[in-house]
Parts: structure tokens; sequence; C-alpha cells
């Protein structure tokens, strides 16, 4: 029964038309359109088309992980959660499905915004391929979290608003639309935020390091954090419904 609902929130996530065009459809188009014009321009060094694309996967992959709230909030709405507790299959499955979920597309977005740049003649190591893609998908794990958690706090009628402006100040500070403070204290609080080191998990592919132990450490409490946090929000809501 469980992978059968794996295979069917899978399946259901796809057929999202609003959740498809901002996973997929919205980073593809922007690295398109902003590649094409300056496919020859660098930044510091850096060719553009590797540079966005970066930048381009993690926005999508963010979008994707968040994007698992909007789905649990409509279900409690409709009334299917209160229905999935009466079922043998267990809660942790449940939430384990969405997150299944989330990496799914996040992967395929990912996947999509590689090609893209291979098609404007990005080219890495195999190693840095999947050193780049491995911290991307660790970098999310805190964002899956906290969807869940907006899942079970908010409406579905404020989701949409809530998730977009969150996705989108944590892109901004973590460096997603261009690096911003990038000496002093600025910089070191915006280095206590996960989606520095979401970006940063790029830096492997631009010939950095990877991770630095602060880095793990970050994305370890902010994901301890927000999952503390969501079982909070999961039993007040269990409690009401």
């Amino acid at each position: 029964m469980g992978l059968i609902y794996v295979r069917y929130e899978l399946l259901r996530t796809l057929r999202n038309r609003r959740f498809v065009i901002f996973s997929f459809v919205f980073p593809l188009v922007l690295y398109l359109a902003f590649t094409s014009a300056d496919r020859h321009a660098k930044v510091g060094g850096v060719p553009f088309p590797l540079y966005y694309m970066i930048a381009m996967a993690g926005f999508g992959a963010l979008i994707a992980a968040i994007s698992i709230g909007p789905r649990i909030s409509a279900e409690r709405q409709m009334g299917w959660t209160r229905q999935m507790r009466i079922t043998p299959l267990p809660t942790w499955y449940y939430f384990t499905a969405k997150i299944i979920a989330g990496y799914a597309i996040a992967c395929l977005t990912l996947i999509i915004l590689y090609i893209a740049g291979l098609a404007f003649g990005v080219q890495l190591s195999v190693i840095h391929w999947l050193l780049m893609t491995g911290l991307f998908l660790v970098g999310l794990l805190p964002f899956t979290i906290l969807g869940v958690m907006l899942g079970h706090l908010l409406k579905p009628d404020s989701m949409g608003p809530v998730t977009g402006g969150v996705s989108t100040l944590f892109l901004l500070i973590g460096g997603g639309f261009g690096n911003i403070g990038g000496h002093g204290l600025l910089h070191k609080i915006f280095e206590l935020i996960p989606s520095y080191w979401l970006i940063r998990a790029g830096a492997v592919s631009l010939g950095g390091s990877p991770w630095t132990l602060e880095g793990w450490l970050v994305i370890v409490l902010w994901t301890a954090a927000f999952a503390f946090l969501a079982r909070l929000v999961y039993l007040r809501d269990t409690v009401r419904l």
C-alpha cells in the first residue's frame, strides 16, 4: 500500500499545472531568456551559462521542495488528511510520500536545467556534476520540512503568496539572484541561512571547495528546528481535526 501511495502522490504532483510551471517552466524560461542574450558574458570570471544555471537550478529545486505545503493545505481543507488517519497507512509514510514527491520534482528540475546548461556549452567533470547535485539535494532537506510545516499552518488561499514570498526571500538572501553582502557582518549573517549553502552547492562546479563544517551544521540545525516546529503544528492540527 505504501509504494502505491508514493506512486499516486508523484502522478498527482505532475498533474498540478501551477506546480509544474513554477518548478520546471519558469526557471527554464528565465535561464533560456537571459543566457541567450549573455551566453558569452562572464560573472567574476565564470561563464554566464554556468553561473546562471546554478542559480536557476537552486531556484527551481527550492520551489519544488517548499511546494509540498500547498498540497498538504489543500488536502486538509478537503478532509483528505483526516481520511488518511483512519487508514492502515502510518502517518510517517504520508509525509514521507510528500517529501519523496518534492525531491523527485526537484531532481527533474535539476536535470532540465543541467540539459539546458549543456546546450549552452557548460562543461563539468562527472565528479563535479555528482557532487554539486548531492549537495543540492542535502541542502533542500530543511525546505521540504518547512513545506510540511506551512501546509499544516496555513489555509490554501494564503499558501501561494506565502510560499512564493518565502522562496524568493530565501533565494535572495542565499545569493540566488546575485551575490549580496560579500564581506563583513552581513555576509556572516547570510552564512547562517540554509539557502546560502543551497546556492553554495554550485560552488564545486566553479572550482570552489565543498561545504565547510559550518555549512553542514547550518543545514542540520535548520532541519531539526523546522522538524520540531512541524511536529508541533501537526499535533495541534490533529487535535483540532
